[in-house]
């Protein structure tokens, strides 16, 4: 799978994205992980990618000939599925569901947004779809880019050493995750779950899903509305 990301700092995606599982999925070849600086596709001599908005306002907008510029060289190389996705404010909160939707994708492109966000054009032109990670304002969009690419690239074939890495995980099925125990098999007077020392499997598979519904209900009871 490969992923390109419109930014303007892409040495701070670069760095995220290179470190732990993620940079060696793309080491491995896994999945491809492209960073294009949209000031390299401005046309303005001194290389702006933004102006004041159009009937006045605070701050500045980011252009719309640059992105779509990069955009447009993107595309030209991109072979597969192709899905565009603008880290947005405005955007449907990010789920588990959509992270396993995006991965069937072949190509994700990915743009990060900054001052006081697009041009409206580019939003109406290329973008499918606009992605939120929370209710909250960040600087730009690069930290929740790569927070979409990490949440992708797991769900890929190669990422992760088993699909049940993922599939087991808090979300997957609805669920949070059921609590899970290490050596030593007792910590400051705290044992280790009988069941799960037990060898039965059969055993431990209906308490790992009775303590999954336990935490739900406990943390999350939003998720069994």
């Amino acid at each position: 799978m490969v992923f390109s990301i419109m930014t303007l700092f892409p040495d701070l995606v670069r760095t995220v994205l290179g470190e732990s599982i993620i940079g060696r999925a793309q080491r491995s070849g896994a999945i491809t992980v492209n960073e294009y600086n949209i000031r390299d596709y401005s046309e303005d001599k001194h290389h702006r990618v933004d102006d004041t908005p159009y009937g006045g306002g605070k701050g500045m907008l980011m252009a719309a000939p640059p992105i779509f510029n990069c955009y447009s060289a993107i595309m030209e190389k991109a072979e597969g599925t192709v899905r565009t996705v603008f880290m947005s404010p405005r955007g449907k909160i990010f789920t588990q569901e959509d992270a396993v939707r995006l991965a069937g994708y072949d190509n994700l492109i990915i743009l990060c947004g900054h001052y006081e966000g697009v041009d409206q054009r580019i939003s109406d032109e290329i973008i499918d779809e606009e992605i939120s990670i929370g209710d909250y304002i960040l600087t730009g969009g690069e930290i929740p880019a790569c927070i979409l690419v990490d949440a992708v690239s797991r769900i890929v074939d190669g990422v992760l050493s088993s699909p049940e890495c993922h599939e087991t995980e808090s979300f997957s099925d609805g669920l949070l995750e059921y609590p899970q125990y290490t050596r030593p098999y007792e910590f400051h007077g705290l044992t280790v779950p009988d069941v799960l020392i037990s060898g039965n499997h059969e055993k431990i598979a209906a308490w790992r899903k009775e303590a999954s519904l336990r935490e739900t209900k406990k943390r999350r009871p939003d998720l069994l509305v």
